[in-house]
């Protein structure tokens, strides 16, 4: 077995991962990414950026370089009923220079923050292997090891870090329960449609005859499409055949049924995304932490993915640094991360499940509700709040640029 060491492993070379390395790199720590994936040419569902995770992201250094790779700005998020708008949250009432949302390709975020991690001295960046076990030393994660047999290489770090997704193989290994709640009462079936030209420069909800559909803007020239379906209900309606399911889709967002017609040619154009929440039952114990989708899993409802596992990433940061400097990866110095993030992240979940209940749900006393709820929620001091939260969650994140440093990782140790 292969052998090397580390002051940080991280398992999961997403915006979480990336990102919590890329601060621990400035701070003076080595640090070894594992990623399974051998490139980013593959599909990524989260692609909008809140003011929150745009702020964390300029304060990185990132922001401008992968905005500079092409992406959309966004100004409001709109709920919308047959050409109706109910609903019209402009993020221009926000403080600039962050007061608009941001539809970038996730691929261009992650190669902006692998590039900055690169320049850093005490960088390794594994990919194309996956984590097969956790190693242990006086009842304490010490490390991952990856592969199987002779091609096994085992990496010891001070803490190691969970972040590889909603389906944690780091968590399982850890044996850290998980606690899946469906919250939801859709999936998402998602697909691009080309733009023709046209961009809305707005996230919406559009409702019209059937399920209600989620659209916004997606560079390079196309119109991202999500189209929701009940809670596992996509087999049923797969079942008609492809032609009928385009039908339905076309019923659905009328607006866009020649491009959807003309686009949608067989099951592979689409990608459906099964909607849950949930979290792990603890995110840290001796030795190892979770972070991102890892920890807890959302729904696509408010665009919060992507800011979420940056901002666990920067409240983790000075955690994983203090630890680092008093060596000491005790359940109960890693704890502090957890004490601080789940009441955020518990708001999340609340937030999700209101506005997921308020604009998807269709049928009876809802529809006669919602028009007037929406008019009253526009000229109150909630509308205000509410955009808040969104854009920069319950409690605003920083970076901690206090604890950077160019020292290399034994030069700080």
């Amino acid at each position: 077995m292969e052998h090397m060491e580390t002051d940080f492993c991280v398992v999961g070379g997403g915006p979480a991962g990336l990102a919590l390395a890329l601060l621990l790199l400035r701070s003076g720590a080595r640090v070894t990414v594992v990623e399974r994936a051998r490139s980013f040419e593959r599909e990524f569902r989260g692609e909008i950026l809140q003011p929150g995770g745009m702020l964390l992201l300029d304060q990185l250094g990132v922001l401008d370089r992968a905005r500079r790779r092409g992406g959309y700005p966004l100004r409001r998020f709109q709920l919308v009923e047959h050409e109706r708008v109910l609903m019209d949250i402009d993020y221009h009432q926000l403080p600039a220079p962050h007061d608009f949302l941001l539809s970038v390709p996730q691929r261009h975020l992650l190669e902006e923050l692998l590039t900055a991690c690169r320049e850093r001295p005490g960088f390794t960046y594994v990919e194309g292997r996956s984590v097969t076990d956790l190693h242990h030393e006086g009842g304490r994660v010490t490390g991952a090891v990856l592969g199987r047999g002779e091609q096994r290489l085992r990496i010891e770090a001070h803490v190691t870090v969970g972040a590889d997704g909603r389906y944690s193989k780091v968590r399982k290994l850890a044996g850290l329960g998980y606690t899946r709640v469906d919250a939801f009462k859709h999936d998402v079936l998602w697909f691009k449609i080309p733009s023709d030209g046209r961009t809305t420069h707005d996230i919406r909800v559009y409702r019209s005859a059937g399920n209600p559909v989620l659209i916004y803007d997606s560079y390079p020239d196309s119109i991202q499409i999500g189209w929701t379906l009940p809670h596992g209900g996509y087999k049923e309606l797969s079942a008609a055949g492809f032609p009928a399911l385009v039908r339905r889709i076309e019923e659905a967002v009328p607006i866009y049924a020649d491009r959807i017609r003309a686009t949608l040619t067989g099951p592979g154009d689409l990608s459906l995304l099964d909607v849950f929440a949930g979290s792990a039952d603890s995110w840290v114990t001796d030795g190892l932490v979770l972070i991102g989708d890892a920890a807890h899993t959302h729904g696509p409802i408010g665009a919060q993915g992507i800011n979420l596992a940056l901002q666990d990433a920067a409240v983790l940061h000075p955690v994983l640094v203090a630890s680092w400097h008093a060596k000491d990866a005790g359940r109960e110095r890693l704890l502090p991360y957890e004490t601080a993030r789940r009441p955020d992240i518990d708001a999340v979940f609340s937030l999700q499940a209101r506005q997921s209940a308020a604009m998807l749900t269709h049928g009876g006393l809802s529809d006669r509700v919602r028009p007037l709820v929406a008019r009253l929620l526009a000229h109150t001091p909630v509308y205000r709040k509410v955009l808040q939260q969104i854009a920069f969650g319950r409690t605003p994140v920083r970076v901690r640029a206090d604890l950077f440093t160019e020292q290399t990782g034994s030069q700080a140790a």
